[in-house]
């Protein structure tokens, strides 16, 4: 246990931060997640509508620092990909 006011103010705050961190990954597996289950019914306009949702949970999260600048880049690319395919698949 922290003992010095600043370690006990940098305690706190990384618990929060822990939490707000927590919160904002959640949501982004779960629009991951929903797009997913979109795909897979081979819904392609529920899936554009999806991706939309989905890039921006992605982004607001790897401006927040949850996830990593490449990890999110890498999470649209091949999300948009297949929903791209998918459209095209259907014509």
């Amino acid at each position: 246990m922290a003992h010095h006011a600043s370690a006990l103010k940098q305690m706190r705050q990384s618990l929060k931060h822990k939490d707000r961190n927590r919160q904002n990954l959640s949501k982004v597996k779960t629009q991951i997640k929903r797009l997913r289950t979109t795909l897979a019914q081979s819904d392609a306009e529920g899936a554009k509508q999806a991706l939309s949702a989905t890039v921006g949970a992605i982004d607001k999260a790897a401006k927040q620092g949850v996830i990593h600048d490449n990890a999110a880049g890498r999470y649209k690319s091949r999300l948009t990909r297949r929903v791209n395919a998918l459209a095209a698949a259907r014509g």
